[in-house]
Order: C-alpha cells, then structure tokens, then sequence
C-alpha cells in the first residue's frame, strides 16, 4: 500500500483492484501521472476520468455546489459501486475533467484502493486499465497482458467481484440522469431514495457512453435467446465461433463477462455470439457492455 502511494505521489501510474475492473491510477495532483494515464491508455483527452476517493469528503474535495440527491446517494451507496457526476472544483486539474465543467466522483469498496487514497493523501483519478476501448480487466494478468510494462506497480487484489464498472448518475440536473447503467441497478437506487431517474438524453459526457466499447478483436453477435444463439452460431465454420458463457445469475453474469469476452479471444474465435439477459437489474449493464462490444467502432 505504501509502494502504491509514493510511486503516485512521485507521478507514477499504478493498477489497482476494485470491486468492479481494475484502474489505472494517479494522483490528481499530478499533471504528469495524469498526463500518463491518458497516453498509457491510448486515450482521448477529452474523456474524463473517474476520481475516486476515501470518503463522501471527495464531494466536496473536488467539486461544488453538490446538490442535496448527490449526498444523499452518498450518504446511501458508499462505499460501492457507484459514481456521481457533480459540478467541478476550479482548483481540479481539467485534465482529470477533459475539460468540462463537471467531475465524475466514487467512493470504491475494495479496502485497498480506498487505503492507497489515504496514504497519498489526495484522490486517485483512474479509469479502466486496459487500452481504450478495449475489454475492461477483471483481474491483474488482464491488466498485465493489456498495458505490460507501460505500468509502473500492478497490484494483484484477485478477481473483481462485481466485475462491471459503476453505475454513473448525473445529479447536476433534475430528475438526475442515468448515464451508465453498472454495478447497482437503478431499481436499488430509486427504492433507496424515493427518487425516480431518467435515462441519459444528449452526448457523452463520463466514461462507458461511446457506442462503441469494451470490444474484443473478434466480432460480437447478439441474441435475445438460446434458439436464436444457435442460428447465429450455425452460420459460421465449425472451430470459428463460440457461445460466451451466460450464467442464470445475474452476478455471476455480470462478474464473468470480461473474462468471457477476453477468453474468446484467446481462443482464436473470429465470431462470438452473446445471449442477452433481461433488461432488469444488473442485466441493465450486462446488456450495455454486450450491445457496446458488439457496435462497430
């Protein structure tokens, strides 16, 4: 944990587990380790980043006039998997931002990260670690296979139990957006606050919204049942396919789908074909990881 916090207090990059995927960490305070992230992923700067912090103190920390639903989601979700979009703190760096007026803000569960936040002593800017656009880890070795020796420490927390990223709320306007679906369902989050959510209307604006993302190398087909699957698969030679598992369970749905989406390159598919689950609950984001992994970039 110490080694983790100086190499980013010195402006280094370091992969750390979550409950959700694996970031790629720096300080905010850093403009070099920010700068690193970005190149290091391959990614936009106009992206912006997820800040993560120890405690609901991050809202104020890097933000302002936070509205009273973003505390009180605070207040009711954190810990965990859940990030909210709140106006920006003029003295955050708007490398973390992309330049927009708002940052994305989370208080991660895993103990470790949340321990590093506090050796460091300021917030930890990190999005997925693996190459932009790319299949999200779920455990070191994918962070290592993705990014190598790009990586200055990869700390090795075991697989990420919930296995997709947060679910994103924007609580700068009213009734407050979903602009992630992800690792609480909204129906948890509305019969916590008594708040009904609206889906996102207009462009990007946090991580997980280009249609095109969290892709494999091989093409993804989808299917809305096993009947249909085995059509799909039936129309490609015998060894170039395959079905990416689906577990009845929606976590375990959720906790294994990166993998499964890695492993059917691994395997040397060209096709992979993907049975959607409801879209209730996790299977929310479930869905929206496949149909994203499956649009053309």
């Amino acid at each position: 944990m110490r080694a983790s916090a100086e190499i980013l207090g010195n402006g280094g990059v370091v992969a750390l587990p979550t409950e959700t995927v694996y970031g790629l960490g720096a300080s905010v305070t850093s403009p070099t380790g920010l700068r690193r992230v970005f190149e290091v992923k391959g990614r936009p700067f106009d992206h912006p980043l997820i800040t993560h912090g120890a405690s609901s103190a991050i809202l104020d920390n890097v933000g302002e006039n936070v509205s009273p639903i973003a505390r009180k989601l605070a207040e009711l979700v954190w810990p965990g998997p859940l990030s909210l979009l709140v106006p920006r703190s003029d003295s955050l760096d708007p490398l973390v931002t992309g330049g927009r007026s708002s940052v994305v803000v989370r208080v991660p569960a895993h103990d470790f990260f949340r321990r590093v936040v506090e050796a460091l002593g300021s917030p930890i800017a990190a999005p997925s670690a693996n190459r932009f656009g790319r299949v999200s880890p779920t455990n070191a070795e994918h962070v290592r296979s993705d990014l190598g020796h790009d990586v200055d420490l990869i700390v090795d927390g075991g697989p990420s139990v919930i296995g997709v990223e947060s679910t994103i709320i924007d609580t700068t306007l009213e009734p407050p957006q979903i602009l992630r679906h992800g690792g609480i369902p909204i129906e948890d989050l509305e019969l916590l606050t008594g708040v009904e959510f609206a889906e996102a209307s207009g462009g990007s604006r946090a991580p997980g919204m280009l249609a095109s993302h969290y892709s494999p190398r091989c093409t993804v087909h989808l299917a809305e049942s096993q009947a249909e699957a085995d059509e799909i698969l039936a129309q490609f030679p015998t060894g170039s396919s395959g079905l990416i598992d689906a577990p009845s369970s929606l976590a375990m749905y959720a906790a294994t789908l990166f993998s499964s989406l890695r492993a059917c390159d691994d395997k040397g598919w060209l096709h992979a074909v993907a049975v959607l689950p409801a879209d209730v609950g996790l299977g929310r984001a479930i869905r929206d990881r496949l149909q994203r992994a499956a649009s053309p970039s």
